[in-house]
């Protein structure tokens, strides 16, 4: 099939920023795009050559938008997956699988699957409420501390929190969750693995991951990771066994935890560009998103190394600021060597919202990271 300003038509459900950044390669390729998002105001609608406005988890919003398109793709999980099922049963290609997506959307079913396919994660405990977590504690069937994951819905650190005591629980919503053993780590760590529809398959570099302590989202991305050799080769052979297990299309970014004992365990993964991959768009041959495109029209895949180190600071809204926004001091940090930052065009900020990031790239992988910190001091996402 001719992809290239042809009558191709590429449909993706969801319109924010991984979208925005899928349609520069888009454009670059000439690939007629269609978007489906739930927001007027969303990133990926003045880059897009159609843009639908409708709910991502309605059955027929979804369905109807994917018979107009001849391949659909998804840049957030949150999706309905049985309109997915019934796309691909009529012919239409769906990448991620349908199949892919019911394990992943759910964490506690994404769990199971590590454990039903012998592949390393944290201990965990089910449960259909919340509620049911102080009676599992008092009879000793799960001690303290542990993480708790809502198992649906959950996205950017919402859905996620350390519970070292019981008044921890108060607040939490009474829905679907996992108890998940609290890992004392070394470092966070992500391998993006990329498959197209031939099997051919690629990783990118390892990359450590630095997370803000309160919003429990990734601050700084840090690649090539500064690990052993041997860590990474671990790591990166757990992310193969993850994809090959899911047999994905498109990319699936592993996230993992390295243990004091430098185990791999498997921490979660997302079947889509990802916040661990941006800085291939500055530091890497061949960027996350044009290796998603290669991957789900099964054209030949991209070289994945780096050119050059980089860093990736994410850039989300300050406390205390909500309303239209304001990026204090973008000019001062443009000044600085080897540094793009990126604006998602979101228009209204609030707190730690993600509204952009910067890559810094530096052949000493050090400086970049010392550059990443002043930029972080620097600049300041506010409101008018």
């Amino acid at each position: 099939m001719n992809y290239f300003s042809s009558d191709f038509k590429l449909g993706i459900l969801g319109g924010g920023q991984l979208g925005k950044m899928l349609l520069n390669d888009t454009r670059k390729f000439d690939i007629y795009t269609s978007v489906l998002d739930a927001s007027n105001e969303a990133p990926c609608k003045i880059a897009s050559n159609e843009f639908h406005l409708g709910d991502l988890m309605d059955y027929d919003t979804v369905y109807n938008f994917g018979k107009q398109v001849d391949v659909l793709t998804i840049e957030i999980e949150n999706v309905n997956v049985d309109a997915l099922e019934a796309l691909e049963k009529e012919g239409i290609k769906v990448y991620p699988a349908s199949k892919t997506l019911r394990t992943i959307q759910n964490k506690a079913t994404q769990k199971l699957f590590y454990v039903d396919n012998k592949l390393p994660t944290a201990p965990f405990s089910r449960f259909a409420y919340t509620s049911e977590i102080n009676e599992a504690i008092k009879n000793g069937g799960l001690t303290l501390p542990f993480v708790w994951k809502c198992a649906q819905f959950g996205y950017d650190g919402t859905g996620v929190k350390i519970v070292k005591t019981l008044q921890d629980l108060e607040g939490l919503p009474n829905v679907e969750c996992i108890a998940e053993t609290l890992v004392p780590f070394k470092n966070e760590l992500a391998v993006i693995v990329v498959r197209n529809a031939s099997g051919d398959i690629k990783t990118f570099p390892v990359v450590e991951m630095e997370f803000h302590p309160e919003a429990n989202q990734v601050e700084y991305v840090i690649c090539p990771a500064r690990i052993p050799d041997e860590v990474a080769e671990k790591a990166t052979e757990v992310a193969l066994k993850t994809s090959e297990a899911f047999n994905h299309v498109g990319l699936l970014a592993v996230e993992m935890f390295q243990t004091q004992n430098d185990d791999i365990l498997i921490n979660e993964v997302a079947p889509r560009p990802h916040n661990s991959g941006h800085q291939t768009i500055e530091a890497s041959y061949t960027s996350q998103f044009e290796q998603h495109l290669r991957a789900i029209l099964d054209l030949p895949l991209g070289r994945t190394s780096n050119k050059v180190g980089g860093v990736m600071v994410n850039l989300v809204g300050a406390e205390g600021y909500t309303g239209n926004v304001v990026y204090k001091n973008i000019e001062g940090i443009m000044n600085m060597d080897g540094v793009t930052p990126h604006i998602y065009g979101k228009k209204q900020t609030r707190p730690f919202r993600k509204m952009g990031h910067v890559t810094i790239v530096n052949e000493d992988l050090n400086e970049a990271r010392r550059i990443a910190e002043e930029v972080k001091k620097s600049i300041k996402v506010i409101s008018e």
